[in-house]
């Protein structure tokens, strides 16, 4: 059916059910209306399935097609375990509340339309119900199966999808209770019934090392596997740089250049230089120049835009390029000539650069350095195999520390509440779970990115040259107004207009919360109150670090954007840069930013994902154990406690003994009814690990003595 045609039915079609006098009908039924010849049925489906896209008609809960009325909404819904749900439409900001009864049978990131029942009021969300599915968020679902005697059903990975999934006789693909398998859905059920589907692979047993990991990766739909052509181009690619490829470059291998990195990082695409002549400081950022060997619209291309970036999984590394690019040629490895793409900056006493320089170079790495023991000559430590650079590692830390206080002064937000590592062996079980701080070194390499990153954002900026940048909008004033409500309760105050905040102002409360019992709580409620930052095609700055111009140009072996401008940056050197070049990169670079946001996104949430699923097997062995924690947050259900190694269970309100609580929402607190006893954010608590279900990746305390102490006076 050629387009002309297929427009003239699709109007035929709506201006058809438009009519007032028109009675729903269902599919057959309107077909045989408008005289629809059988051979003409697929063309038909098509122009339907057009038409509820566009929410221009809708397929009530009988199968009933009528027109969308003028107060219907598209929006994406996202489930609950519970039953309920909610509708972010689009180009909005606040959810819709969808009860039990008015899901109908939407499922978890469906697109649905939506009608309006109720408008929110004063402390209220909006009420919808869910009229029409316009798109599947997912046909495939990844869950643990289990087998009755004549039938299969799986659970869900993902609770927020609401119903376990039936598998008739036949279509189990030899599944036994306990397998995680992939699952494509043939009904999505609806009311009072549960969806079908058939097991299509078996991923392994949930009691298999490794499975936890590889489920996750195959409910985000991870790519793992490269592709045929991808393999094929390999063989093309070189081990060793060709004279060939050194002539016409800066050749810097006489420069004292080193990496610093993690003890066990192997993919190496940033080394540091810095010289100081009395008056500047010389600082020389060499990124590895993977661009030379990822050619643009290659298979490696095509899969590096697909993938977006690596997933880093506890353990397993998911990498974007093929560890023969990042592990080989394109890493830094120490005492090899390697292609780099170099911002060399002149820095003043201040902090401020005053020149800078972007060239294609050739470098050698003289020494390949960990956080460890450049954090320990930092710190004036003895460490002999660093001895013959000591002074150039003072020196790159005096550098960093001016580079910080400029960036501080200006207004740029550090949170530092540290993150967890999570130590495996050989079976991929978790031995032990702490908090990985940041030290001295760690900073000094993200100085000196940080640094390079603005300072070519801002002269590909004013080269007014199509270009990928990374934004960090402003925050939601209603967001901020929350925060400022909130952190009052600790005695802590924003100051903000009617619109806007300064950075400066984020920056200045969480000095002021530096060493208190309540920093990490109230640093990452600061974080979530916050936008995602994204990447962009337009220069807008980035809030969080106080800056007018920003980019990812530092990483190119594990993300494309960074891949993608230095393509650019390189054209652009050798003049290639004609208008031709220009209108391709304005075509392209929009779907690059958006499917680099995507992925990016994809990524964090599957390493939250498989981090969750490692602490809650790590603390199965501790039930029955009290542990010491602080409360890092409170709500109408109970409270969260957070231990020291940065593991997070809840306590349900129901479960505390003593008295009846109840949720003070205007000072964040339980209370008891009858004691008035009261549990706030940062008090310290004793409590029991009574479970951790791996299954629902939940860990779950009680309370287990009455002498907790208030991180908090009383009149505060």
């Amino acid at each position: 059916m050629d387009n002309e045609t297929f427009e003239r039915r699709k109007n035929m079609i709506y201006e058809y059910v438009s009519r007032d006098e028109y009675t729903p009908l269902k599919m057959k039924e309107l077909a045989g209306f408008l005289s629809v010849p059988k051979q003409e049925k697929e063309d038909f489906q098509e122009v339907i399935n057009t038409l509820i896209s566009e929410g221009k008609i809708i397929i009530n809960a009988k199968g009933q097609i009528r027109k969308a009325d003028s107060d219907t909404y598209a929006g994406t819904f996202s489930g609950t375990s519970r039953g309920f749900g909610f509708v972010r439409i689009d180009g909005e900001k606040d959810d819709v509340f969808i009860s039990p009864d008015d899901v109908h049978s939407a499922r978890d990131k469906d697109r649905v339309l939506i009608a309006l029942k109720t408008e929110g009021t004063r402390g209220k969300s909006r009420e919808g119900i869910v009229l029409s599915i316009l798109e599947r968020g997912s046909s495939n679902i990844i869950g643990t199966f289990q087998r009755t005697k004549t039938y299969g059903f799986v659970v869900p990975d993902n609770q927020k999808f609401g119903n376990d999934i039936f598998i008739p006789h036949g279509f189990t693909k030899g599944a036994i209770s306990g397998h995680k398998v992939e699952v494509e859905i043939t009904d999505f059920g609806g009311e009072g019934k549960n969806p079908e589907g058939h097991v299509i692979d078996i991923i392994g047993h949930i009691d298999d090392p490794a499975t936890d990991i590889l489920t996750v990766v195959r409910a985000y739909g991870i790519p793992v596997e490269f592709p045929e052509g991808v393999i094929n181009e390999l063989t093309t690619i070189p081990r060793e740089v060709s004279e060939a490829e050194k002539v016409g470059r800066m050749d810097l291998r006489d420069t004292l250049i080193i990496t610093i990195d993690g003890e066990d990082a192997k993919d190496l695409d940033d080394g540091v230089s810095v010289s100081y002549d009395g008056k500047l400081y010389h600082l020389g950022v060499h990124i590895a120049d993977v661009s030379n060997y990822v050619k643009e619209n290659s298979p490696l291309d095509k899969e590096a835009l697909k993938r977006g970036t690596s997933n880093y999984l506890v353990d397993s590394v998911i990498p974007m390029l093929p560890h023969e690019l990042s592990n080989g040629i394109c890493s830094l490895n120490m005492g090899v000539d390697r292609l780099a793409l170099s911002c060399l900056m002149d820095i003043d006493e201040k902090g401020n650069v005053v020149g800078h320089q972007i060239a294609e170079t050739l470098i050698n790495v003289r020494y390949r350095c960990d956080y460890t023991h450049v954090n320990k000559v930092i710190l004036g430590e003895d460490v002999p195999e660093y001895a013959e650079f000591k002074d150039d590692i003072l020196l790159m830390n005096k550098l960093a520390g001016l580079l910080r206080a400029r960036r501080m002064k200006r207004g740029s937000i550090d949170f530092d509440f540290p993150e967890s590592k999570i130590i495996v062996n050989e079976k991929h079980e978790p031995i032990e779970v702490k908090a990985y701080e940041r030290n001295d070194a760690t900073r000094l390499i993200e100085d000196f990115m940080l640094i390079a990153n603005e300072t070519i954002a801002e002269d590909y900026f004013w080269q007014e040259l199509p270009f990928v940048y990374r934004t960090h909008e402003n925050p939601d004033p209603e967001k901020m107004t929350k925060l400022g409500v909130f952190i009052n309760n600790f005695g802590y105050s924003i100051k903000m207009t009617q619109e806007d905040i300064h950075p400066k102002e984020l920056q200045k409360l969480l000095e002021k919360i530096r060493g208190t019992e309540e920093e990490t709580m109230i640093s990452r409620i600061t974080l979530r109150s916050l936008k995602q930052a994204k990447y962009t095609t337009s220069c807008e700055g980035h809030f969080g670090l106080a800056a007018k111009y920003y980019c990812h140009f530092t990483s190119p072996i594990r993300r494309y954007p960074d891949l993608q401008i230095h393509r650019i940056i390189k054209e652009n050197l050798h003049g290639k840069l004609n208008e031709g070049r220009i209108n391709h990169y304005t075509k392209i670079l929009d779907d690059v930013a958006l499917q680099a946001s995507k992925t990016e996104r994809r990524a964090d949430e599957a390493e939250r994902e498989v981090e969750k699923l490692k602490k809650v097997e790590y603390m199965s062995q501790f039930i029955g154990d009290e542990f010491d924690g602080v409360i890092s947050g409170v709500s109408s259900w109970g409270m969260h406690v957070e231990l020291p190694n940065t593991i997070e269970g809840t306590v349900k309100i129901t479960e505390i003994p003593d008295d009846f609580y109840y949720f003070d929402e205007e000072h964040y607190m339980l209370v008891g009814e009858h004691t008035k006893k009261t549990y706030k954010l940062g008090q310290r608590v004793k409590v029991r690990l009574d479970n951790a279900d791996k299954m629902l990746r939940t860990i779950e305390f009680g309370l287990v003595d009455e002498h907790e102490t208030s991180a908090f006076d009383s009149d505060r």
